[in-house]
Order: structure tokens, then sequence, then C-alpha cells
């Protein structure tokens, strides 16, 4: 199955890579969203291992833990579109 990023997941991953840059520790970013991209790329052959998200009753909207990170996706017939990686304890929102 095809997977494809949203631009708020992309800002998402730069985000991380910004902290942790800040932080004085650029490799530990570097290394979260190496192995985040990793977990993302076993939905291709699983798309269906995330659990519904809490906050909806939707169960094309799923998510991956990556502690500390959620990977919040949608699942869609033919794809899956990533679209936040949020700390986990934030609560998910959509406009």
């Amino acid at each position: 199955m095809k997977i494809e990023f949203a631009e708020s997941a992309i800002c998402d991953l730069e985000d991380i890579r910004s902290y942790y840059t800040e932080q004085q520790v650029p490799q530990v970013g570097e290394n979260f969203i190496l192995d985040i991209i990793s977990h993302i790329e076993t939905l291709a052959d699983n798309p269906e291992i995330g659990r519904q998200v809490p906050e909806f009753a939707v169960s094309s909207i799923r998510e991956l833990i990556h502690a500390p990170f959620r990977i919040i996706y949608l699942l869609n017939e033919t794809s899956i579109q990533i679209i936040r990686v949020w700390r986990s304890e934030r609560l998910m929102q959509l406009p």
C-alpha cells in the first residue's frame, strides 16, 4: 500500500529535528526521525496495525505509538496518509 505524508506531518518531523538541535543533541532528533519513518514503513504491509484514535469515532483515523510520539494516519482503500506526528500526551484535534 502506498504511504504519503501530509505537509503537517512533514512539519512535525522538522519540528522534532529542530527541537533536538536546539537542545544540542541533534543526533537524538535524527535517530527519532529515522526510527519513526522505519515504524511508518511497516504500515505498507500491515495498514491496520494501528489502533483507532481514541479522540474520534472513525475507524479510518488510526495511530501508531512510537514513544513519546503518536503517528496519526488516515487509512484509505489504496493509500495511507500520515497526517501528524505528535507528542503522545497531546490530544488530537482536526479542523
